[in-house]
């Protein structure tokens, strides 16, 4: 994935809007059932390529609502199944053989942290 929008998320919209490959759905959407905005992991690209830092992020204006996640690769795919994920939720990645591009220089501990993706 890459990042996660938690349930900090005041649902305003402004990393919609931001996002360059349209990455991210609004609560209507939201295929965990939660209240907030979702990321879909196989389509975040952490904006490498567009931006120096997610654009997501960038944009939010509450703090520590979007965080780090485990790549969406076939090397973290157990990650992204069942208790393992977001609430649970299983999303499939039984196609997820092509590395989706993230920013290598987050540590895999922050990632697994869940640090948030702007700090202050």
């Amino acid at each position: 994935m890459a990042v996660i929008i938690t349930d900090l998320c005041i649902n305003c919209a402004a990393c919609i809007d931001e996002c360059p490959v349209e990455a991210i759905v609004d609560e209507d959407d939201n295929p965990t059932g939660e209240e907030c905005y979702y990321v879909y992991p196989d389509k975040c690209v952490e904006c490498v390529g567009y931006h120096d830092t997610p654009a997501c992020a960038e944009a939010c204006p509450t703090e520590g609502c979007i965080t780090w996640d485990m790549p969406f690769t076939s090397e973290h795919k157990d990650f992204f199944s069942g208790a393992n994920y977001v609430g649970g939720h299983n999303y499939g990645v039984e196609d997820a053989d092509a590395e989706m591009p993230f920013r290598k220089e987050v540590s895999m501990d922050d990632r697994q942290a869940r640090k948030p993706v702007i700090e202050d």
